[in-house]
């Protein structure tokens, strides 16, 4: 007799201690980063290429916003540009006309100068040649420095037209509505051939890979409770089973607040507990809502 009751003592306590060990440190759901994607330009939505529930791709184009009048006025721009390009002279052909004409004189300087020594030509035909070839280097220096300002002139006139170039540019990309990052559409705000705005949003998305559960503790699990510290994670599997995963504590709330109602923690509705968030990666079972427990190793 005496045997059977300490076996069924025994039971009890291992029974006790299963469930003790069964029973969950926190409560809470789970959250995703989500990110609220507006229009940077205006005009009319052209092409809708995402959604609700498709999984997007960081940098993919899931809108198209009408770019009409912008690519009119970069063709205008364009034109203004090329018009200004095409008064541009080129100093370096005028320059060898006019270095040609010296070579020339050159030519007559040295033919002159042995008639000179013959005595078949007369000084003032000497000094006649040196003066115009004093005159031909003196314009081909003009001829640079002035062509050369008027160069400068025109491409500073095309300075500020680059810098609307690059403004209209920009502004045709921005009409490409495209994914900041990777992850799923879970709301979409507008309709094909709807007027977009700046700053109105237009699609929801959320980072479903990295998902967090948001969970609630006491004060005194706190010292548990330390930045990138190791968790397990459970998920309702069936009725009495569940699905486990590695998380790691991300953040902490600084201060306390009263237990929201939908979550039961480990001394059964405290009046003040702390947030923390879990990091888990998910494998597509986790939804953002779905409720989760947390239990420290």
């Amino acid at each position: 007799m005496k045997k059977i009751i300490m076996y069924l003592s025994i039971a009890l306590l291992v029974a006790a201690c299963g469930s003790n060990d069964n029973k969950s440190d926190a409560y809470g759901n789970f959250e995703a980063d989500e990110v609220i994607l507006s229009a940077e330009s205006m005009g009319k939505v052209l092409t809708l290429k995402a959604n609700e529930g498709d999984n997007v791709q960081s940098g993919e184009s899931l809108a198209l916003i009408d770019t009409m009048q912008l690519y009119l006025q970069q063709e205008k721009v364009l034109a203004s540009m090329q018009a200004i390009a095409s008064k541009k002279r080129n100093v370096q052909v005028q320059v060898n006309v006019l270095k040609k004409k010296l070579a020339n004189i050159l030519r007559e300087k040295n033919r002159l100068e042995n008639m000179f020594k013959d005595g078949a030509a007369t000084q003032k035909q000497l000094d006649d040649v040196n003066g115009q070839i004093e005159v031909l280097e003196s314009s081909i220096i003009a001829t640079k420095t002035g062509l050369n300002t008027a160069n400068s002139g025109l491409m500073s006139e095309l300075k500020p037209m680059r810098a609307m170039l690059q403004s209209i540019e920009d502004k045709i990309e921005k009409c490409q509505v495209k994914s900041p990052i990777d992850g799923i559409v879970l709301v979409r705000y507008i309709m094909n051939g709807e007027f977009a705005v700046p700053g109105k949003p237009l699609f929801k998305i959320a980072d479903m890979d990295n998902i967090y559960l948001r969970a609630y503790i006491s004060g005194s699990q706190l010292a548990q409770a330390k930045l990138g510290s190791k968790v397990k994670v459970l998920i309702d599997k069936g009725e009495n089973d569940y699905y486990e995963y590695s998380g790691k504590i991300t953040w902490v709330s600084p201060k306390a607040e009263f237990t929201p109602k939908i979550v039961q923690t480990k001394e059964q509705r405290v009046n003040m507990v702390y947030a923390v968030k879990v990091l888990v990666k998910n494998d597509g079972k986790i939804k953002i809502g779905m409720p989760g427990e947390l239990r420290f190793k």
